[in-house]
């Protein structure tokens, strides 16, 4: 079992930036593909980025590419979403992740979920 805790969310002028955060129980934290997805009002929830086991692998969303940054630290079981230049398109709900396979895109591919953070961009 794993439990996944979101924080860092908030509200951000266009253009600002934000890192996310995702707290991870458990001692098996490193066998874990992790993930970040988000969910805007009335539309389905998209794959944002992932990064392996180890941090040595990562793939982002086009949406996303360029912007933002995922990266993990295994001996605290955290992981992290660096969100550069947010767009007024970027408000969501961001969830957090973790599967057993590495550059997953679909939500059924994860198998834990944290209960995510608001990510609110004015413009």
């Amino acid at each position: 079992q794993v439990q996944l805790v979101e924080s860092g969310g908030g509200l951000v002028q266009a253009g600002g930036s934000l890192r996310l955060t995702c707290a991870a129980s458990g001692r098996t934290f490193s066998t874990y593909a992790m993930g970040w997805f988000r969910q805007a009002p009335g539309k389905e929830r998209e794959f944002v980025a992932t990064i392996s086991g180890f941090g040595s692998r990562t793939y982002y969303a086009d949406s996303v590419k360029g912007r933002s940054t995922i990266s993990r630290d295994n001996a605290k079981n955290l992981v992290y979403l660096q969100m550069n230049s947010l767009k007024p398109e970027d408000t969501a709900v961001y969830y957090c992740a973790a599967g057993p396979v590495f550059g997953r895109r679909r939500s059924t591919d994860y198998d834990y979920w944290g209960q995510g953070t608001q990510v609110t961009v004015s413009s």
